[in-house]
């Protein structure tokens, strides 16, 4: 009689996102190992099945074990899962490399762009690893880690070149709760993904500064509509943006308080500095590190993004918050399309 070994997935590292994506694949039936940076964590999860740092209130399943090990982490996995942020892909992943298996499918849940180089995450993965890009896949979409724990309904896209490689994650990570779908527009989800962040710390900004649902839904709407420009130009499907990875996510993220992009945005709207935002928010805000590399891919194809040139202008403190909102509202009326 033969065995058939169950899927499995290595997911770096034990972020709030990577401990909620590990869960909907431990939920999903594939066998899962995180790599935690600390032992205590490691040790936490093995033996309490709880993430300490991010969830102390959630029971994780019992195929999900930790380790600090990478290569213990990655021996015979299907799928590697990379949570970690986007600034330290390059670093992290060029010291991982060696213990990546040959068929091992490299999954994308990073939503920022490289600083500098102006990369996305699947472009660093094939240029630092050296694997086809068929062996490569993006996960994203609308999904808030806290309400994926409590196992609120959630789907996401995933993406591939490889329609096969997209299969195989969407069918390990399909459960009850988490509703994957399947796309070939890898450029397009990623750059959802990441222009979203700065969209949402506009829409933060606005709320802080006590503007009203009628300028948040226009940023939101607005948000979008730079956001294709900018995928259209690089080569996306339009039909992404308003997807799963488009518009689900940007909704999403723009409208929760639960999202650290908008939570940051409104602290700036308040009043507070760059760095006492930095301090009030914690954990990695993508759209501040992204801002820069995201508009200097919009001058690099010829894109118009006034929002996205605002909110960088701010971050950088070249002007106030009174002068950003002018330079949204006084720029000359035009066609909507």
């Amino acid at each position: 009689m033969t065995s058939h070994r169950s899927t499995r997935a290595a997911v770096f590292s034990a972020g709030s996102w990577g401990t909620a994506v590990a869960k909907i694949l431990a939920d999903a039936g594939t066998s899962v190992t995180v790599h935690a940076r600390r032992d205590e964590t490691a040790d936490a999860i093995n033996t309490t099945h709880r993430n300490p740092g991010y969830f102390p209130d959630i029971e994780l399943p019992i195929n999900l074990n930790a380790t600090t090990d990478p290569a213990a982490a990655l021996d015979g996995a299907d799928f590697l899962v990379l949570s970690i942020p986007a600034q330290s892909l390059r670093a992290n992943l060029a010291a991982w490399a060696p213990h990546i298996g040959p068929d091992t499918v490299i999954v994308s849940l990073m939503k920022g762009i490289e600083q500098g180089s102006h990369l996305r995450a699947s472009q660093i993965i094939t240029e630092v690893t050296g694997v086809d890009v068929g062996r490569v896949a993006v996960l994203s979409g609308p999904n808030l880690a806290r309400e994926i724990m409590d196992g609120q309904p959630a789907a996401a896209t995933v993406a591939s070149v490889d329609v096969g490689a997209a299969h195989r994650f969407q069918k390990a990570c399909h459960t009850g709760y988490f509703r994957p779908y399947t796309s070939t527009d890898v450029t397009g989800c990623e750059l959802g993904g990441a222009v979203k962040n700065v969209i949402a710390l506009a829409v933060g900004i606005a709320s802080g500064m006590g503007l009203g649902h009628n300028a948040q839904a226009m940023l939101i709407t607005r948000g979008l509509a730079e956001t294709t420009r900018l995928g259209i130009a690089m080569g996306a499907d339009p039909l992404t943006f308003s997807g799963l990875a488009g518009m689900g996510d940007l909704v999403a993220t723009c409208s929760s308080p639960l999202s650290r992009n908008r939570t940051f945005g409104t602290h700036l709207g308040r009043g507070l500095s760059v760095q006492e935002a930095t301090a009030a928010t914690r954990l990695t805000t993508e759209g501040v590190k992204s801002a820069e590399a995201i508009l200097a891919l919009s001058r690099a194809h010829d894109v118009e993004m006034p929002i996205t040139q605002v909110v960088s202008a701010l971050l950088h403190e070249k002007v106030t918050l009174d002068e950003a909102a002018a330079a949204l509202m006084q720029r000359p009326p035009k066609s909507e399309r």
